[in-house]
């Protein structure tokens, strides 16, 4: 006998916790469900910005300031959130991320250290802080941040592409995990999106062998990206809503995944020609690519 499926509610009116909301997606996530109508509990390691992202919103909040490498305080924060939702969590978005550009001969092992804990570790913590309270209320959604570099390997990404990995494993497996409860998790894949987390990043070299500061890195950036954090956080909200396993974000993000599935060696080549003529539509970077030094 064929057991029917439980009916999905809105996500829209539960209560939404987010980290990494002082900016990016994380604050625009937060802006749109609030104007949904949802109580919105928040974090992040920066106070001010978080404070900036409380301000403009319409609704309930709660924040607080919290490192989520930090598991005990991302447990205290998820007691702090049963005790004060006005109503039951509908959803936990683990967003908090950073980056980094090393290439792994030239690595910092505590730059590499900072940013998996905080990406792939942050992201552990508040599936531990959260996944009780869920189990117990039997429903919600646990929504983890990976990114298109969760499908490809890239130089001078082996850290972050080591952590979206990692997210997209993890939540893979919990997913199947949770089948036959009320919970589900999935997993966003977001392509280029206009936040600020290339003006963060710690940049050792420029990846691409241009000579750029840190600074235009950012600039060319957040020219090349197509998506803003507004239309991301639309697309999450509906990709959640209709029960999604993998959100994408951004047309990148599904070629992204096409490619890899028909090409899965020689996929780079192409990433490659297309990040380049992206480049020289900036119109900053020089037509030929220079050599790397040894």
């Amino acid at each position: 006998m064929r057991v029917a499926k439980r009916a999905r509610a809105p996500i829209a009116g539960s209560t939404i916790v987010i980290t990494g909301a002082g900016s990016g997606m994380g604050r625009a996530f937060a802006q749109r469900l609030s104007a949904h109508g949802s109580p919105v509990a928040i974090v992040d390691v920066n106070g001010a910005a978080l404070e900036e992202t409380a301000a403009s919103l319409p609704g309930p909040v709660l924040s607080r300031t919290v490192d989520v490498r930090d598991l005990d305080a991302q447990i205290q924060f998820a007691a702090d959130v049963a005790a004060w939702a006005p109503a039951p969590i509908g959803m936990v978005f683990n967003n908090a991320g950073v980056a980094l550009a090393s290439f792994v001969a030239e690595a910092s092992p505590a730059d590499d250290d900072w940013l998996i804990s905080i990406n792939f570790g942050g992201v552990v913590n508040g599936v531990r802080a959260f996944l009780p309270i869920l189990l117990e209320q039997d429903s919600g959604a646990i929504v983890n941040m990976s990114s298109v570099m969760g499908l490809v390997g890239a130089p001078s990404q082996s850290a972050y592409c080591s952590a979206k990995f990692a997210v997209r494993g993890f939540t893979e497996a919990l997913r199947h995990e949770l089948r036959g409860t009320g919970v589900r998790a999935a997993t966003v894949l977001p392509g280029g999106v206009k936040t600020n987390l290339m003006r963060t990043a710690r940049v050792h070299s420029d990846p691409r062998g241009y000579g750029r500061s840190a600074d235009e890195i950012a600039s060319e950036f957040e020219q090349i990206a197509r998506s803003t954090p507004a239309r991301a956080a639309e697309v999450i909200h509906r990709g959640v809503d209709a029960g999604k396993a993998r959100i994408f974000v951004g047309y990148e993000a599904r070629m992204v995944d096409v490619l890899v599935r028909l090409a899965p060696n020689r996929y780079f080549g192409v990433l490659d020609l297309v990040q380049r003529n992206a480049e020289r539509q900036v119109g900053t970077i020089p037509r030929r690519r220079p050599v790397r030094s040894a």
